[in-house]
């Protein structure tokens, strides 16, 4: 789907629920009073605020009166706040501690849409590695036949032959994946992504370390570029080093899927991630997935962390041989330095005003846990340095203005009724956004 088929239905849909009356309500309107409100654009929360919902769309949210005929529900003590949106997850890839294309199923996928939107990440972007199925998921999805959070993503995207994504780590499918080795190939695969209605395009620049012999050739990513734009579609970059973002930057790349983790980011790529209105996707959560569950931080032993996990993982990271194995890896200690730098180049980023996205590669590997992932995104953000309100209008408003959806992100009139409801004050800490209550999407609540 193009940017302005988007735009069009989205004005669309706004401009009716925007019609509905707060005089006056039908058998389905819902009246949410005395939350605290967080309606995702920056300012200050709402004490005692009312939150009114009908036909799945937020009918008004503040201090507002609760319309004749509608069914109050009491939300003292508890904060009310838009449903986190992620620009960089994956789906079908993992399943237990398993990899691989065995995985793509369509029950898989509808059982991670499900936990995603159990931990409160109404909308989830899978980045890329996705097959054939992925269209009737995501038009599922779309429609509300799927009781998870809304998709949207990359279908294939643009690999490269004997190099990143790589397939000993992936184990991904023919039909998952593109590795064009000429510029005729790499405009004939965005071609066939574009037939397919990819929301975005993804490539993938990085040796991964040097583990990977091949690293994509600027041939060819000048040519996933050129035939994306001119099919009106956005290029998301994978990279790791500074070196690598300048040069997709200066190809004309539109989103930095991940965190520069080499070096600090110099002020002249700064200015030019800004001057361009370049996206940028720290994941955060990558590197600290690598080693935070054998190190047993804190956060992994809580119920609302093992809740997550299948069987097969919450053995795996119980298990002393697995947890030695990776804290000897030396890809641990470059994972605790990468971390560290990523943190660093967020916060001056963010600081010079470039337009910062909100995903962790969740659903990636097994460690990277969905939903659990996205919520240590939001405490990692604060560690470096974000308010907790900054960190979630990253996280919400500024998320869907990535994926240019203008129907969700913010509590409004006129928005998509997806909301995480917590106790508690996460515009105070930031914990408090795990103390989920329940989750609703499309003004469908479910109990945590």
């Amino acid at each position: 789907m193009r940017r302005t088929e988007i735009s069009a239905r989205l004005c669309t849909i706004v401009v009716a629920a925007s019609a509905l009356s707060v005089g006056s309500a039908t058998a389905q309107t819902v009246a949410l009073t005395g939350a605290r409100l967080i309606d995702g654009r920056g300012g200050a929360p709402v004490d005692d605020a009312t939150i009114v919902i009908a036909n799945g769309r937020i009918v008004a949210a503040g201090k507002v009166a609760v319309p004749a005929g509608a069914e109050r529900r009491d939300y003292r003590g508890r904060t009310v706040m838009p449903g986190l949106v992620s620009d960089h997850s994956h789906v079908g890839q993992v399943s237990g501690t398993d990899t691989g294309a065995r995985n793509y199923t369509r029950a898989n996928i509808v059982a991670q849409l499900a936990q995603y939107r159990r931990y409160g990440v109404t909308t989830v972007t899978a980045l890329g590695n996705n097959g054939p199925a992925f269209v009737g998921i995501r038009a599922d999805a779309h429609a509300g036949r799927i009781d998870g959070a809304d998709l949207f993503g990359v279908m294939q995207g643009i690999g490269v032959p004997n190099g990143a994504p790589p397939q000993a780590m992936l184990k991904i499918g023919p039909d998952q994946l593109f590795r064009p080795s000429t510029p005729d190939e790499a405009r004939k695969a965005v071609a066939m992504m574009a037939a397919e209605k990819t929301d975005l395009v993804k490539l993938w620049l990085d040796d991964f370390g040097g583990s990977v012999p091949a690293k994509m050739s600027p041939a060819i990513y000048r040519a996933v570029i050129a035939e994306a734009h001119a099919r009106g579609l956005r290029v998301a970059a994978h990279i790791h080093d500074l070196a690598d973002a300048e040069a997709i930057v200066a190809a004309g790349a539109d989103i930095i899927a991940h965190g520069i983790r080499d070096m600090a980011v110099t002020p002249a790529f700064t200015a030019t991630l800004k001057a361009k209105g370049i996206w940028y996707i720290p994941t955060l959560q990558l590197d600290e997935a690598t080693f935070a569950w054998a190190d047993r931080a804190p956060w992994t032993q809580t119920p609302f962390a093992r809740a997550a996990l299948s069987p097969a993982l919450a053995h795996q990271v119980d298990d002393p041989a697995w947890r030695a194995k990776i804290l000897a890896d030396p890809k641990t200690a470059d994972a605790r330095k990468s971390l560290a730098m990523n943190l660093r180049n967020l916060k001056t980023l963010y600081d010079a005003g470039v337009k910062i996205g909100f995903g962790t590669d969740s659903g990636a590997s097994a460690v990277r846990v969905p939903g659990i992932a996205e919520h240590r995104e939001l405490a990692l953000m604060v560690e470096a340095g974000l308010t907790p309100m900054q960190a979630l209008r990253v996280a919400t408003a500024e998320g869907a203005k990535l994926l240019a959806l203008h129907d969700r992100g913010i509590v409004a009139p006129g928005m998509r009724a997806d909301l995480l409801v917590v106790d508690g004050d996460p515009s105070q800490a930031i914990a408090d956004a795990d103390k989920i209550v329940e989750t609703w999407v499309v003004g469908h609540a479910a109990s945590f």
